[in-house]
């Protein structure tokens, strides 16, 4: 009897493009300058990203553009979140101290503060000029893109 073998290697296929964007901005301040230089309409959703059993939150942008069938999102990739810090029982005095932990959406790209996934099935855009227009904001210390083969917290990005 002859042995059939179905291999699935390639079964993921990336239908959306990402730039890291490095920015010290809030948020918001970020989706405003995107809208005014990209023309794009970007809103806060109404419920942030969570992740890691509601360790971590993080903030999510999102505008889709149904003429070109296109959907932009903006997400920070840093959130910083105080938590109490643990003493020792010995201690003389009781001073409560906080520690600063920080968490990443993406901890392949620690250093980038914002992500923009770009989602189109065509790939019609052109991504070099989006890149130029984003580092044509004085804010911005720098932007590129990043190749979504190298991350292998996918499924982070996965917003709906």
């Amino acid at each position: 009897m002859a042995l059939h073998k179905l291999v699935v290697d390639d079964f993921y296929d990336a239908s959306f493009s990402l730039l890291a964007i490095h920015c010290s901005l809030e948020d918001y301040r970020l989706a405003y300058l995107l809208n005014k230089h990209l023309e794009l309409n970007l809103e806060r959703k109404a419920k942030d990203l969570d992740y890691n059993y509601f360790a971590a939150s993080f903030s999510i942008y999102e505008w889709g553009n149904t003429k070109f069938d296109i959907v932009w999102n903006l997400v920070s990739n840093v959130c910083k979140k105080e938590e109490a810090s643990l003493q020792s029982s010995g201690s003389l005095f009781q001073n409560s101290s906080t520690v600063t932990r920080t968490f990443n959406l993406l901890p392949e790209l620690k250093t980038v503060d914002y992500l923009i996934k770009v989602s189109n099935e065509h790939r019609n855009f052109n991504e070099k000029l989006i890149i130029n227009k984003i580092q044509s904001i004085p804010q911005v210390i720098t932007t590129y893109s990043v190749d979504i083969d190298q991350i292998k917290s996918k499924d982070h990005l996965i917003f709906d």
